[in-house]
């Protein structure tokens, strides 16, 4: 399996700002590798820097096996690229648009294969309406279609479903695995919906406030038969306590305000309730968390702790 992007110690910093702080990563041929952070956690930054639209602070990158600094033409042909909402001219229709992208890319295709083009993300019906008519999620998906229309190996989307309705989610979820799947194409995809990325993504990374906290496969970074159960109490603070001196302690990955979360195998829930039971806690609700939402919170929120210690 061959590597597409290779992404070794990138930092971008604006004076004291460090909006991406010594991050590596590395996307294979054919992943849909989901990008994931909070709004402000470097993702767009770092995908500008892979598209040479800002200069890294420091760092290095390849993609297809080439530096991009020394092959930046060769490898830009490569990929199609839609950042934040798609630039398109709101009074052109459908198939005028991406005849027209298609001409600045230097590509002489003919009506037959522009329609396909419009077929393949589900816009053929309305290939001969303008654009100003377009919901946000028609133009998301026609924004795709520009993206494709030099049959790129590699596919950058930057929150390609902000905005957008459930129903458009759903049309950009279906596309990303039909372009993975039926065409092959290696896709990273950022996004803060973790759930449209733990629907869609074979790896992922994680960051936040610009640094990496978590890289590998979803079924690395989220495994079912450990999950994380969240117990809030009305004395949490004698919980905690009595906690640190029992063979839970080792468990606990969080404690916030009220909640205490635990990261175990579900069987060891009904041991863990009855001993919280003796230690006298009043427990108001414990709820298990299996989503990547839960896993990426955890990983965030004790990422925000570690900080608060440590400054």
């Amino acid at each position: 399996m061959s590597v597409i992007i290779q992404v070794n110690h990138l930092s971008k910093y604006y004076k004291e700002l460090k909006a991406v702080d010594d991050i590596s990563f590395t996307v294979n041929q054919g992943d849909i590798y989901g990008f994931l952070g909070q709004n402000g956690a470097g993702k767009s930054t770092t995908i500008r820097m892979l598209l040479t639209l800002i200069e890294p602070t420091n760092g290095h990158i390849e993609l297809f096996g080439m530096d991009l600094k020394k092959h930046r033409k060769d490898i830009l042909r490569q990929i199609g690229a839609v950042i934040e909402r798609p630039d398109l001219y709101k009074y052109l229709t459908a198939y005028e648009c991406l005849s027209l992208f298609a001409r600045m890319s230097g590509i002489r295709a003919n009506k037959q294969q522009l329609m396909a083009q419009l077929e393949q993300v589900g816009l053929q019906e309305r290939a001969q309406s303008k654009v100003k008519t377009f919901s946000q999620g028609m133009k998301q998906r026609l924004g795709i279609s520009v993206a494709l229309v030099h049959d790129p190996q590699l596919i950058i989307l930057d929150e390609p479903t902000n905005g957008l309705d459930p129903q458009g989610i759903a049309d950009i979820r279906n596309l990303i695995l039909q372009l993975s799947k039926q065409q092959g194409k290696t896709i990273l995809i950022s996004s803060h919906l973790l759930y449209e990325i733990e629907m869609t993504a074979n790896r992922m990374i994680i960051i936040d406030k610009g640094k990496k906290i978590a890289e590998g496969s979803v079924k690395e970074l989220f495994d079912p038969s450990s999950m994380l159960i969240q117990v809030s109490f009305a004395n949490t603070a004698e919980v905690a306590v009595q906690l640190q001196h029992s063979k839970w302690k080792d468990l606990i990955k969080t404690q916030e305000q009220n909640n205490i979360v635990f990261q175990m195998d579900e069987q060891q829930v009904p041991a863990l309730t009855a001993d919280l039971v003796n230690m006298g806690a009043a427990i108001t609700a414990l709820q298990p968390q299996h989503s990547l939402e839960a896993y990426f919170l955890a990983l965030t929120t004790a990422n925000r702790h570690v900080d608060t210690f440590t400054n």
